[in-house]
């Protein structure tokens, strides 16, 4: 009787030599996968390469060297965390405005400006607690144009939203479920408000076309005339809007 031969196991990461450094790479076999697949996920754990079922250290190696000036771009512009505690910058609805402590324990958070004419946000409490504070804010912020925009496109098509829902998604920035349930990403609330809208634009479209077809497109671009170039802003910027928070 032949035994066949036991397929060697993955490693759980690989290191790419660049000539200045060593990047390592985590591996994540995935049997579902069609392709290799390189990422660099948005909550700062470092990079990942996909293999897909059938796939070998031999092959993911090649495919990473194959793309590691890419990588090496990407992990470049990444922008540098931003905490959210006093003295940093945020965007709001893509317009910066500095977190400056009001040095009382209660009260809400507002917007304002210093003498100078600078945006501020001006927040209560202790500074431990400033992070939370300002990401709560933030997200109901969020809810508000969301809802707002979203409603806005639904009537305008005649559709019915069953519910919206605000969350930090990772892995996309809106979706729409058959049954007419919306969610998004509260850090939309940090782009210009023209990609927020097209965002909900976007999924408010799919509750007449469950798909990305050319009616799908096109209806979108009826309700977010700005679509192609949201698009783009995303693409080019969007990962920046992980690092807060």
């Amino acid at each position: 009787m032949l035994l066949r031969a036991r397929k060697p196991k993955l490693p759980d990461h690989i290191e790419i030599e660049t000539g200045q450094q060593a990047v390592r790479i985590r591996l994540r076999a995935n049997a579902r996968a069609q392709r290799y697949l390189l990422r660099l996920p948005a909550d700062q754990s470092g990079p990942v390469l996909t293999v897909p079922k059938g796939g070998n250290i031999t092959q993911a190696t090649r495919f990473a060297e194959k793309h590691i000036d890419w990588l090496l771009k990407r992990l470049v512009d990444r922008p540098d965390h931003v905490a959210l505690k006093p003295g940093d910058m945020v965007p709001v609805r893509g317009i910066e405005h500095m977190i400056r402590a009001t040095g009382k324990l209660r009260g809400l958070v507002e917007t304002g400006r210093s003498p100078d004419g600078s945006l501020v946000l001006h927040v209560p409490g202790a500074d431990e607690h400033m992070a939370r504070k300002v990401t709560n804010w933030l997200k109901g912020e969020a809810r508000k144009d969301l809802t707002d925009r979203a409603e806005h496109h639904a009537q305008q098509i005649g559709k019915k939203i069953n519910a919206i829902n605000v969350r930090d998604t990772r892995s996309r920035w809106g979706s729409c479920a058959s049954n007419g349930n919306l969610s998004f990403s509260w850090r939309l609330i940090l782009a210009p408000s023209d990609i927020l809208d097209y965002v909900a634009a976007h999924e408010v479209a799919h509750l007449a076309e469950m798909n990305h077809s050319h009616r799908f497109w096109r209806l979108c671009e009826e309700l977010a005339p700005q679509t192609p170039e949201a698009r783009r802003w995303l693409k080019e910027h969007g990962h920046k809007l992980h690092g807060y928070g």
